[in-house]
């Protein structure tokens, strides 16, 4: 079992994941979240949403773990930045992860079930390691939508979905995500399934996200692995860069994109 992560941990990814926070990445958990509370984050990148959630239960406590230590120590120095001292950052595998169970109150997972090979065995994981009663939150992509029409927005699109599945990984899961719950042992009476909803139209949204990937058509681990896997020429990404480039000129530009989400209770 192992990640299928089509990309890296460049300062473009980095630059996209960082912007994330409980109020617009998490908002479902808001409800349930409890003054001492214990919290593991799974696949926390750069840290924002794992220190977000540290900031809502000042007296709990908050664990990020990443299957890779490149986005660590920029996490551990935002957090200290911000003066955020109830947290913890190391690493730590989905598929093993190295707590003892019933440790967590809550196991928060935000797109990451997309980029492993087995994500019912992961939920179990998650599951272990919360306390009875705990809740295993998860919210993944489900599906994509853009205006105008755009052939390099469609061609980032499809290469990034080959990539994927030919990796092992599930693109846009989060319709079926909750299926995946009930095979991990959850009864359908503990799953509570809902969405949410990404929208990037503002002239800083347009800039944040399609400057982003713009760049990460040009520079980053997505870039390289897609030319040298022979998923994508480099034509085929300049065309994927101009689509950005032209979205995030374009005022009337669009783009959504619809997650699905799960609290799970243990």
């Amino acid at each position: 079992m192992s990640q299928v992560y089509t990309t890296d941990h460049s300062a473009s990814v980095l630059r996209t994941h960082s912007w994330r926070t409980v109020a617009n990445s998490a908002p479902y958990l808001l409800p349930h979240l409890k003054p001492g509370m214990k919290i593991l984050d799974v696949g926390c990148g750069p840290g924002s949403i794992t220190i977000s959630l540290a900031k809502h239960i000042p007296s709990g406590h908050v664990t990020g773990v990443e299957y890779v230590p490149d986005p660590l120590e920029g996490a551990r120095a935002l957090a200290q930045a911000e003066g955020v001292s109830n947290i913890t950052f190391q690493e730590g595998n989905i598929h093993a992860l190295p707590f003892k169970d019933n440790t967590f109150d809550m196991v928060h997972a935000h797109q990451v079930l997309q980029h492993i090979t087995d994500p019912v065995h992961a939920l179990k994981e998650m599951r272990r390691v919360a306390k009875d009663g705990g809740i295993i939150a998860c919210r993944e992509s489900a599906e994509l939508s853009w205006y105008p029409e755009s052939e390099g927005i469609a061609k980032w699109c499809e290469v990034t979905e080959r990539m994927q599945r030919a990796k092992g990984g599930n693109p846009h899961p989060g319709r079926m995500i909750h299926v995946w719950a009930r095979e991990a042992g959850f009864d359908s009476r503990s799953v509570e399934k809902s969405a949410g909803a990404w929208c990037f139209g503002s002239d800083e949204e347009r800039v944040y996200w399609g400057g982003s990937m713009e760049d990460r058509a040009r520079s980053s681990g997505f870039a390289k692995n897609a030319v040298e896997e022979g998923f994508a020429e480099p034509e085929d990404l300049e065309i994927v860069a101009k689509g950005w480039r032209q979205f995030v000129e374009d005022e009337n530009a669009w783009f959504g994109l619809l997650h699905g989400q799960i609290l799970c209770w243990k």
